[in-house]
């Protein structure tokens, strides 16, 4: 396939980059019909670029408001911007209306939009042109199937108004953590060997991409904030500058990560106290400077007092000091300082069982509880320890009613393969987005982070210049997922894969397009699941080589000062964060929940080991021992994977030759890491308890 230099690609050449869930056959049912646009400003004329290109491609005919009727087959109309003065359009468009009007106060918000089909048109209506680019969007998502004459009106609005990726991209390469900090995908898009990239072609890609899902926010630096990425705030300005315009006409508002220390790295300070006027002065001065030059900048991301990064610690202030410091400067100007909860003695003695990492966020931040100003938005990590493929919700998220929280997920899969495993995350994104901190039938997660009023929905992403965007092909649909969910957390995440087998692989299937599917769901439903079954049993987390995270090594972290421990011994595994006997942690969760922690029988199986310590022949609620489980799931994630590798390939010759190319090398890794996993988890407890496998299956 001969694709231009410069241009999103089914099957990416040496200089062309992957089109995800966006290639040009996607537009198809949408460019090859008569649309009319409707309404002005930047956002509408990006509606306008992207279907007159639909239409140049499949022969349809483009509108921007002409005065004269035509027979249009959609119709794409802002309400502010009046009547439509094409009457055949109008009356589309007003026999829609009262769907609107009929629901709530009659708005549809600052990105919502109605989709309806009235007499043969298909309507989308939007009170403001972001949520005329998201109907947009969801034309494309739905294919034909939006030109139904079945089709019900129906209003789509973002449940949550903040959907942010943070990049952990740094401007020079760092010597421990090169161009991106735990990034799998190749270099930066934004930066490269330290100056800006400028490829505003790709940027442009990435924009139309978040868009299409549903993410209005990034962050363009590391939230490890060093030297040269420091000056992005002040000499470097112009740089972020570039970024945000080629991002702004879909939606995508630029946020930056700053250092603490801003006052004193870049402002010749000899302090950075919070209460110091000189650094309230100093930090007014520089946030007035961003303003002037992105004047719908996002504000800052902070990572204050947290594994070696400054803060307000340094000086006898707490994190509400520090955070409203910045709030302050940026409240004139609409910004939002996001503060994260990542907060913890990352020097702690392995032999101190008291000290217990999972409790740190909690007994930092909630007695800080209704002290932050109204436009801090605390950033909390989804699980209380570090991305694990599982952990309990953090219950942080329920112990900050006067606080606005956001939950952070990693879509970078730092500890869940590093983008050399197919492990679709969406299933699990979903559970903590769902979980009811206070009880079945009581609020979730997703409710305590929704609307204005909440912190929204932020991950670290997990892009890179690699021609596929995230290094693994299949890794696109945790991108994707996010985008979604963020949405609409009440979407199945099953239904949101098949979307983006829809969008990104049947349009250029050679084979048959329900095989693809098929084998695509076979594969990656159940793989977050299959990567639990073969790393660390039970909620125990890590195991994993210490430094760069990949690989097995169960003891790896289990002398250091992380305190990301598993205390195995002869007798038994787990840590024990009960109220009665250990670290209390169980307390910090409200009832019912810290009940069932606290109880070894009503705990669940999957969390076991995160809340107790127990013997090696203790019965779980499915009936076997941890031991026998150990080795039963272990043996069961290597086959899953191998069966993965077989179905696979079955898609030679079905999908674009460099994509199948690509899975295929990344299953085979992922099958001689899995059999690693498996020999050394399950050797290593063998060793330990002298417990042998019921089955008779060879331990090393």
């Amino acid at each position: 396939m001969s694709v231009p230099t410069g241009q999103a690609s089914a099957d990416p050449g040496e200089l062309t980059w992957h089109a995800a869930w966006l290639p040009p056959e996607a537009f198809r049912a949408l460019g090859s019909r008569d649309v009319l646009v409707h309404g002005g400003g930047p956002l509408v004329d990006t509606v306008l670029d992207e279907v007159t290109r639909a239409c140049a491609r499949y022969g349809g005919r483009v509108w921007h408001s002409p005065p004269w009727d035509v027979d249009a087959d959609l119709v794409l109309a802002s309400r502010d911007d009046g009547p439509v003065a094409n009457a055949a359009a109008e009356a589309a468009r007003l026999r829609a209306t009262p769907a609107v009007d009929g629901v709530g106060n009659g708005s549809l918000g600052d990105e919502g939009f109605l989709l309806a089909r009235v007499n043969g048109v298909t309507v989308v209506l939007a009170d403001a042109p972001a949520g005329l680019l998201y109907g947009l969007f969801h034309v494309v998502r739905l294919g034909a199937a939006a030109f139904d004459d079945d089709r019900p009106a129906r209003r789509h609005q973002p449940a949550l108004a903040r959907r942010m990726l943070d990049h952990w991209d740094n401007v020079a390469v760092h010597p421990v953590s090169g161009q991106i900090e735990r990034g799998y995908a190749g270099g930066s898009i934004f930066w490269r060997d330290g100056a800006a990239r400028r490829d505003p072609a790709r940027l442009r890609d990435y924009g139309r991409l978040l868009a299409a899902c549903g993410v209005n926010a990034i962050s363009v630096n590391n939230v490890n904030v060093h030297d040269t990425e420091a000056r992005l705030l002040t000499d470097r300005l112009d740089d972020v500058a570039e970024i945000a315009d080629v991002l702004r006409p879909y939606g995508v508002r630029v946020h930056l990560a700053v250092t603490f220390a801003a006052p004193v790295v870049l402002g010749g300070l000899p302090t950075a106290d919070p209460l110091d006027d000189r650094v309230r002065a100093w930090w007014v001065a520089a946030t007035q400077r961003v303003y002037q030059r992105i004047p719908d900048f996002g504000g800052y991301l902070v990572k204050a007092d947290s594994e070696g990064r400054p803060g307000p610690f340094t000086y006898g202030r707490d994190h509400a000091e520090g955070a409203n410091l910045l709030a302050d400067a940026l409240a004139p100007h609409g910004g939002v300082v996001r503060w994260r909860a990542f907060v913890y003695n990352h020097h702690q003695d392995w032999r101190d069982r008291s000290t217990d990492r999972a409790r740190a966020a909690h007994d930092h931040f909630t007695p800080l509880d209704g002290r932050f100003r109204d436009n801090v938005i605390l950033q909390v990590k989804f699980g209380p320890v570090d991305f694990q493929v599982r952990e309990p919700v953090s219950p942080v998220i329920a112990a900050m009613p006067a606080t606005r929280v956001a939950v952070e997920l990693q879509v970078t899969q730092e500890y869940t393969g590093q983008q050399r495993h197919v492990c679709h995350l969406g299933p699990w994104w979903a559970e903590v987005l769902r979980f009811p901190p206070w009880g079945e039938g009581g609020a979730t997660v997703a409710d305590v982070v929704a609307g204005d009023a909440g912190g929204g929905l932020v991950a670290v992403a997990n892009v890179g210049d690699d021609p596929f965007w995230t290094g693994h092909p299949l890794a696109q649909a945790n991108l994707y997922a996010f985008g979604r969910l963020a949405w609409d957390p009440r979407l199945d995440p099953g239904a949101i894969l098949d979307e983006w087998i829809e969008l990104t692989w049947l349009p250029t299937t050679t084979g048959d397009p329900e095989l693809v599917r098929r084998t695509l769901h076979e594969i990656m439903d159940d793989s977050w699941r299959t990567y639990e079954r073969y790393t660390a049993p039970l909620g125990v987390g890590f195991m994993v080589r210490p430094g760069h995270h990949y690989g097995p090594d169960v003891d790896g972290y289990e002398y250091t000062a992380w305190g990301t421990y598993h205390f195995a011994d002869r007798d038994g595994v787990g840590v024990d964060r009960t109220r009665a006997t250990g670290t209390g942690f169980t307390g910090q969760y409200p009832k019912p929940w810290s009940d069932v922690y606290e109880s070894l029988e009503r705990c669940p199986d999957e969390l076991l080991l995160f809340f107790h310590h127990v013997p090696y022949r203790h019965v779980l609620h499915s009936g076997r021992t941890v031991i026998q489980h150990i080795y039963d799931t272990h043996f069961a994630g290597v086959e899953e994977v191998a069966a993965m590798r077989r179905r696979w390939q079955a898609l030679a010759g079905a999908v674009a030759p460099a994509a199948y190319e690509r899975v295929a090398e990344r299953l085979d890794e992922q099958f001689r890491s899995a059999v690693e996993w498996r020999d050394q988890v399950n050797t290593y407890f063998f060793r330990k308890s002298g417990v042998p496998d019921a089955h008779g299956r060879r331990i090393h």
